[in-house]
């Protein structure tokens, strides 16, 4: 039960990086490789915003999602939006966007340097619960329930809002959507947006679960965010929240029952077994689109 309870709460995290991942795949078919830097930017946001300026971890969470977001819309603009038109759109975009990703981790090294970042101590209560036996602490807790209601949110925003309803169309068919009214410019900065706000949440999830932030530690996130979303069903919301959840409880029960050497060569092991007996991902393929 206690490597369970530690599964679920790092498969959150990696559950809300690679829905951010797969939002703006499996809407817009872009490949947005800068989202591991949001990553990775947003875990020393966070910490500079709690250590310098004094916000609580609480009132830094709020903070650092607009920063994502703000994030998020520089990457659209910058890196996909002047090569929307272009007939190899799909691969410019992605180089372009590790271009981008390049950048932002060098002003991230100009400002912090190479050094890990740590919370400053006593930023978050050290406060512990009893779980069928197992222990919990209050940081796993927070972890589970901030991801849970930005997916729920999320889930409500796609399949119930106007933006939400834009973004199916987009997703079926382009073109079509911009004949029926659809403002796919709005709606695909909205959706860049929303994926870095949730990478940048992960992003600091992820450093108070680990109280360490370091430069690489997007690139370190980015294989299993792309495994996830392979796994669960390219460009599906769900199969990401269950491919990320599969992660996490791979990966702790690996390093239990195994050893810590071990814990990607099982916990990938079994993302490409499941590959193997399903091609098409937990939830199935994309569908084809019209052009």
């Amino acid at each position: 039960m206690q490597q369970f309870l530690n599964g679920i709460s790092i498969g959150s995290i990696y559950a809300l990086f690679a829905i951010g991942f797969t939002l703006v795949f499996g809407i817009l078919d872009r490949l947005n490789l800068a989202h591991p830097s949001v990553f990775a930017v947003s875990a020393f946001v966070g910490i500079e915003l709690v250590e310098r300026v004094g916000l609580s971890i609480w009132t830094a969470l709020p903070v650092v999602f607009l920063v994502g977001g703000l994030l998020g819309l520089v990457i659209e603009r910058v890196a996909f939006r002047p090569l929307k038109n272009r007939p190899d759109a799909h691969f410019a975009g992605l180089i372009s966007s590790i271009a981008i990703a390049g950048m932002l981790i060098a002003l991230l090294q100009w400002r912090y340097g190479p050094d890990t970042r740590r919370f400053p101590p006593g930023s978050f209560p050290g406060t512990d619960f009893e779980v069928v036996g197992a222990r919990v602490t209050l940081v796993q807790v927070v972890i589970v329930a901030v991801s849970i209601a930005l997916m729920v949110a999320l889930t409500y925003l796609v399949t119930r809002t106007r933006l939400g309803r834009g973004m199916r169309a987009i997703a079926e068919n382009p073109t079509a959507a911009r004949v029926l009214g659809v403002n796919v410019d709005r709606v695909t900065a909205w959706t860049f947006a929303i994926s870095s706000a949730l990478g940048a949440v992960a992003g600091v999830l992820f450093a108070i679960n680990v109280n360490t932030a370091q430069l690489g530690m997007g690139a370190a996130i980015e294989l299993k965010g792309l495994a996830v979303i392979i796994v669960g069903g390219m460009g599906s919301l769900p199969g990401a929240l269950i491919g990320g959840l599969l992660l996490g409880l791979a990966e702790v029960f690996a390093v239990e029952y195994v050893g810590s050497s071990w814990r990607d060569v099982i916990a990938f092991g079994l993302l490409f077994a499941i590959l193997l007996l399903r091609p098409q991902g937990l939830l199935g393929a994309r569908k084809v689109r019209e052009v």
